[in-house]
């Protein structure tokens, strides 16, 4: 039996601990984490004690880590997204081949960069587009490629996230400005827009509608501190009352974000110091709250994408009409099932993909799903990887597009924007 891979890690919080480093301890057989880098001191320390890793291995920055050279076969890079690019650049040089959180990076030319550089190196360079492996996405992109729904005519799919989700995320949280992340489209729905690609190909042309309505100062009730912990009047009756959120006996995610000590005593003082117990119409946010693309594809099929910040229940929403049969489909956490609707027959066949023994992962099983490819494709140079850099770049030039789009009121030809950003340095 082959030995494991060896792996660093580049980034110890959420996604480097909870999703990758839980499936290295799940199979030490397949990879092991070797050496980290994290500046969180307490992030660092648990990553390492959970692991094994050495005081000798265990390193603040980056740099430090990527100067001993190349010390294991992969490198995983688990940072936030506007430090994704250096220290892939780097590790790629280096020798190692990578898996990288998504997106890419925060800026077109910056993921156009990491392709380049990826294919000059000979390097593999996956995305962690965890989607493409779970069994519900599998199951529709092969139910569509298949024929099965005849040509497809047209597409809609919803990317549905729910109000306290936003809020966390993309009005209080990490995701919430474009100064310090990138566009909501891209942060958020490059997984959908990835199936999308997938599933029905290249976009020829799109635009895209959308805007910040709800999560605005004018909006605030009269009266609303600063901070919910400030005496806020209605906190009875908001829905993003901040202790009503992270105050209670739950502490995984996203509760276990505010706060590494998850205690009620750290976690109240996280709300009145940290980011997380800001009013969520007193906040630095300007990521829109909906957003729709519209799209064209090679095919003549036509597709659109709703993305909105206002759901009473998470997940994704889909309906696929062809010449033969319609497909409808939901994906929630805790709830999976496809309907096809045959046109000849009248009948309609329930599909519920059985998420299997990886289901305790994360996105139905897709961190587990990508992991084991991810550690196959180093294995076995004539293994493929459904989600290289250069697969999954589209994916991004499609939010940028929208992005585009958005801002400028126009209509994006594909084409030309995929030979200018490749052109782009």
């Amino acid at each position: 039996m082959s030995h494991p891979l060896t792996a660093i890690l580049i980034g110890a919080g959420n996604r480097g601990y909870d999703a990758y480093g839980s499936y290295a301890l799940a199979h030490p057989d397949e990879i092991r984490f070797f050496a980290v880098a994290e500046p969180h001191d307490v992030r660092r320390a648990r990553l390492a004690e959970a692991h094994a890793i050495p005081p000798e291995r265990q390193f603040r920055t980056w740099e430090n880590l990527l100067a001993q050279g190349q010390i294991a076969d992969v490198a995983l890079v688990c940072t936030t997204d506007r430090m994704h690019v250096e220290p892939t650049i780097a590790a790629l040089e280096a020798g190692y081949d990578v898996l990288l959180e998504k997106p890419m990076a925060a800026t077109l030319p910056d993921c156009v960069r990491l392709v380049q550089t990826a294919e000059r190196t000979g390097r593999l360079l996956q995305i962690c587009h965890v989607l493409r492996y779970t069994a519900f996405f599998s199951t529709i992109h092969d139910i569509v490629t298949s024929g099965r729904l005849g040509d497809v005519i047209t597409v809609e799919h919803r990317e549905n996230v729910t109000y306290w989700h936003m809020a966390h995320s993309f009005v209080r949280g990490n995701w919430r400005n474009g100064k310090i992340g990138s566009p909501m489209i891209l942060a958020k729905c490059c997984h959908d827009l990835d199936i999308l690609y997938w599933n029905l190909g290249l976009v020829t042309r799109l635009n895209s509608f959308g805007s910040l309505i709800h999560y605005r100062a004018e909006n605030a009730p009269p009266g609303a501190p600063e901070r919910c912990l400030d005496g806020c009047p209605v906190a009875d009756d908001c829905p993003w009352y901040a202790p009503r959120l992270y105050l209670r006996d739950y502490t995984g995610w996203p509760v276990s974000v505010i706060s590494e000590d998850t205690s009620l005593e750290a976690r109240r003082r996280a709300l009145e110091t940290g980011p997380y117990g800001r009013c969520v119409y007193h906040c630095d946010n300007d990521v829109v709250d909906h957003q729709t693309v519209n799209m064209e594809f090679e095919s003549g099929a036509t597709g659109v994408l709703f993305m909105h910040g206002h759901s009473y229940r998470e997940g994704r929403t889909m309906r696929y009409d062809g010449t033969r049969a319609t497909l409808r489909g939901h994906y929630y956490f805790d709830d999976y099932e496809i309907q096809i609707h045959d046109h000849l027959t009248g009948k309609m066949e329930v599909i519920r993909p059985t998420v299997g023994p990886v289901g305790a992962s994360g996105h139905g099983g897709g961190d587990a799903g990508l992991m084991a490819a991810f550690v196959r494709a180093v294995r076995d140079p004539a293994a493929y990887a459904l989600t290289t850099a250069r697969e999954s770049l589209e994916s991004h030039l499609m939010a940028f597009a929208a992005e585009q789009a958005r801002v400028d009121r126009s209509i994006v030809s594909m084409d030309g924007f995929r030979r200018q950003a490749e052109m782009t340095r």
